[in-house]
């Protein structure tokens, strides 16, 4: 079944779909729904999708952009909560591309859970996140399958600024260093709100990040990083050594590793870079 996008669906077909499932886009799981066909298509482009790529789509809604992925991916699989969605997913791709039926698998899950998937492993992540919980199911997913080299998430814009945001910038923080651990981490474009059904009312960003080469050098785990990022931001105002007492167990302990790792303890968590991060986790147990 085709239409003027080719297979892909546009305004007509998506209201169609939701009127015939008896589907309203709830706030409370983030959906707004791709009406436009060359939006999908874009987000391909830009997510340079290959034809030998597996790609995992988190919350494929009625399918604008599963569509868009099989036409290029060798393989797709989405990842889908509601349970009517994930109920009338197969027909949609049945319905409009039958060739590429066996290409597609889908997993009803809260991505949150998701701890594997069926058939190969991913390569890519490719998806229009739920507004609400956009940076937890990123940082899973990135965490849970290590194979994904490429990203390309479609979020709100302010979201997607935090993502890519350096050191030093007034929007840089615990998304930001949690993303650059695992990635090098963009600004891939800007989405309008007209291409949405229904319209949100904030715009959306594209991000794209891929996968370090080599992972940070520590011998500190990753918890124990996380546990450092959590701590300055929780009191971003305030001087590492201040805002770290808690978790060194006091200031003087939190001065020693900073200082022990090669940071001022005057800084604030906003000027340091996952590296520098990474470095106060190894000094925990100095002068503590």
């Amino acid at each position: 079944m085709s239409t003027e996008h080719g297979p892909l669906l546009g305004p007509a077909e998506i209201r169609e779909l939701a009127t015939a499932l008896d589907v309203r886009p709830t706030k409370q799981r983030g959906q707004n729904f791709v009406i436009d066909a060359n939006t999908v298509r874009r987000i391909v482009r830009t997510a340079e999708v290959r034809p030998d790529d597996v790609v995992v789509e988190v919350g494929p809604g009625l399918g604008s952009l599963t569509l868009a992925l099989l036409e290029t991916a060798a393989h797709v699989t989405a990842v889908e909560i509601d349970d009517v969605l994930a109920g009338a997913l197969p027909a949609t791709i049945q319905a409009r591309l039958p060739h590429e039926a066996d290409s597609f698998a889908l997993v009803h899950s809260d991505a949150m859970l998701v701890k594997e998937l069926p058939g190969p492993a991913p390569t890519a992540l490719v998806a229009n996140l739920p507004y609400n919980v956009a940076v937890p199911v990123l940082l899973h997913m990135l965490d849970t399958f290590p194979t994904i080299e490429r990203t390309l998430v479609m979020v709100q814009a302010e979201v997607a600024d935090r993502l890519a945001a350096g050191p030093g910038s007034r929007v840089y923080g615990v998304p930001s260093v949690k993303a650059a651990w695992y990635a090098d981490v963009k600004r891939a474009g800007s989405i309008g709100r007209n291409v949405f059904w229904p319209a949100p009312n904030v715009d959306s960003g594209l991000v794209s990040l891929v996968r370090r080469d080599e992972p940070i050098k520590t011998t500190a785990s990753k918890r124990e990083v996380f546990a450092v990022v959590d701590a300055a931001f929780a009191q971003r105002r305030k001087t590492l050594r201040a805002a770290l007492a808690g978790w060194a167990g006091s200031a003087a302990a939190a001065e020693a590793a900073l200082v022990a790792a090669g940071v001022s303890p005057q800084a604030r968590g906003e000027a340091l870079t996952v590296e520098e991060f990474a470095r106060i986790a190894e000094h925990k147990e100095t002068g503590a």
